[in-house]
């Protein structure tokens, strides 16, 4: 949300509470629980409504992950810190990652905000905000995504020790629901017409071992596949190093399990995945990607990689860019090292300059885009099974079970001499592709 973007209403009788959300998956999923409870507790809310009101109650749902993300978020602090001055909103609190890791500095910089709470703190700031904690709409969530898919937390906080990374800074340490709630949970969204589970965590694979003594993953998949109306269930966030392999046995067992995976990898030399302290060394990778794909031929991988590590040398980003073209990821995002406070790896030297950074992510793009390329190619002539997220111009969008929303490919259907329900599934023959979209017709 930009400053140029909002309206100033004239003051209504009856506060209410407009949520701001910033950052990634795990942060939507926690606005809308925090938006659940305000409705249980019979308040108005809205989300990024820029339509903003005088009496408004503004809370902001901060990221600290990296420098854009940390910028982004004081930016919108600011941002509604001077409307507060200026009379146009009556409160702002803050919430979320940044404010749980810099909450004292930010009380100094920032001082009209009305109040800081951490990622942990949702009974105190619904308290504050004149609302109370109801254990009774534990699972019930107000849905900021529409309404055919929802993203799934299945646990918060993470154990893992990677040392570039500032979640369990800010999470905590790993905590699974239990199978029990997640159910109930996936039951209220189901009756409420979600049909896509995308499962969420710091680390998916992790799942269990704290509460039920094992990697519990492929038990949770069994009982949210049998959920009545959930046709398709997701996996994001797959940490690689003690990937219960029994998932994959479920995938192929249940329809409604999505074949995709999503496996943030990082890199892929011995010295920057030790440095990284990732558990796993550079064959212990590939092998994993290869037993993988053997299981499952159909599946989609996604990975993630970071560009500009400290003592990343040119080899160590060549290696890795053979490796991508070798390995042909279905998906593939890159990033820019950052360098974080309080993180094993800031005590290093973040010897990479930026421009370089920059520059071998951009590489890498190059590559996957080919890679991309050539596998929709592939899809020409193919029929899918889409689901429709929306309606953009002259074109319906949406995805196979091969991509999740926001990040990976859509397909495209012709608006203009077709018609599609959003939500819907329907089959589509792909009739061409580009690097990152497939275009196709609906099959009658």
């Amino acid at each position: 949300m930009r400053t140029k973007d909002i309206k100033v209403s004239p003051s209504i009788k009856k506060p209410r509470v407009n949520v701001v959300t910033l950052g990634c998956s795990k942060n939507i999923h926690d606005s809308e629980v925090l938006m659940g409870q305000l409705k249980g507790n019979r308040m108005e809310v809205v989300h990024e409504s820029s339509n903003i009101q005088a009496d408004d109650i503004v809370v902001i749902n901060t990221c600290g992950f990296i420098d854009n993300a940390k910028q982004e978020s004081i930016d919108t602090i600011l941002q509604f810190s001077e409307l507060k001055d200026q009379g146009k909103v009556n409160k702002v609190i803050v919430t979320g990652c940044l404010s749980e890791r810099y909450k004292p500095e930010l009380q100094a910089e920032i001082s009209n905000v009305d109040a800081y709470f951490g990622t942990n703190d949702l009974p105190e700031l619904l308290s504050t905000i004149g609302a109370d904690y109801r254990h009774e709409l534990v699972g019930e969530r107000l849905l900021t995504t529409p309404s055919h898919f929802s993203y799934f937390k299945i646990a918060e906080g993470c154990n893992r020790p990677c040392s570039f990374c500032a979640i369990p800074l800010m999470r905590g340490k790993h905590v699974s629901k239990s199978i029990d709630d997640l159910v109930k949970e996936a039951k209220f969204l189901a009756s409420n017409g979600t049909k896509e589970l995308i499962l969420i965590a710091q680390d998916l694979t992790y799942y269990g071992l704290d509460i039920y003594g094992k990697r519990n993953l492929s038990d949770l998949l069994r009982h949210l596949s049998d959920v009545n109306g959930i046709d398709w269930i997701r996996l994001q966030y797959a940490y690689p190093s003690g990937f219960p392999m029994d998932i994959l046995d479920v995938m192929n067992e249940r329809s409604n399990i999505c074949n995709y995976l999503d496996m943030p990898l990082q890199h892929i030399t011995d010295n920057m995945l030790k440095s990284m302290r990732r558990g796993i060394d550079k064959q212990k990778t590939v092998d994993l990607v290869n037993k993988i794909r053997d299981k499952v031929p159909d599946i989609a991988l996604r990975t993630t990689l970071i560009c500009g590590y400290p003592g990343e040398t040119e080899a160590d980003f060549e290696e890795m860019a053979r490796w991508v073209e070798d390995t042909r990821f279905d998906r593939l995002g890159c990033f820019t090292y950052s360098h974080e406070e309080k993180t094993h790896a800031h005590t290093l030297v973040d010897d990479v300059p930026e421009e370089v950074k920059e520059s071998r992510v951009e590489q890498i793009m190059e590559i996957q885009q080919e890679i991309s390329f050539d596998k929709n190619q592939d899809k020409i002539g193919q029929e899918y099974k889409v689901v429709i997220d929306k309606k953009d111009g002259d074109y319906f969008v949406g995805r196979t079970e091969y991509d999740s929303p926001e990040v990976d490919n859509e397909v495209l259907i012709d608006a203009t001499s077709e018609y599609a329900r959003i939500g819907d599934f329907v089959q589509v023959h792909i009739d061409r592709a580009e690097d990152f979209d497939l275009y196709g017709t609906l099959v009658r």
